[in-house]
């Protein structure tokens, strides 16, 4: 059975020479490349994402409120002129 140690010692070897490798500049040049293209697509964070959600549903229930309230505005005025005539 393989020593947790000797697990340890191979892992950090492949890190060592994965570091001093082309793979690690690789590595950078597509980190790079994807962050500049997820700059250009003007991408937004899940965090501004929840808040526009947010915002968006209280922005329909006022909506649904105010709607609610010009409907008995109008209902209210067409009571009063209906006494009227």
């Amino acid at each position: 059975m393989l020593n947790p140690k000797m697990l340890d010692e191979i892992s950090k070897k492949m890190s060592d020479v994965l570091a001093q490798s082309p793979a690690k500049d690789i590595e950078k040049n597509a980190r790079a490349l994807l962050a500049s293209l997820f700059a250009r697509l003007d991408l937004i964070t899940r965090e501004e994402f929840d808040v526009q959600q947010e915002v968006l549903k209280r922005t329909r229930e006022k909506l649904t409120e105010m709607e609610k309230r010009v409907a008995e505005l109008e209902a209210a005025m067409l009571r009063k002129n209906s006494r009227q005539d």
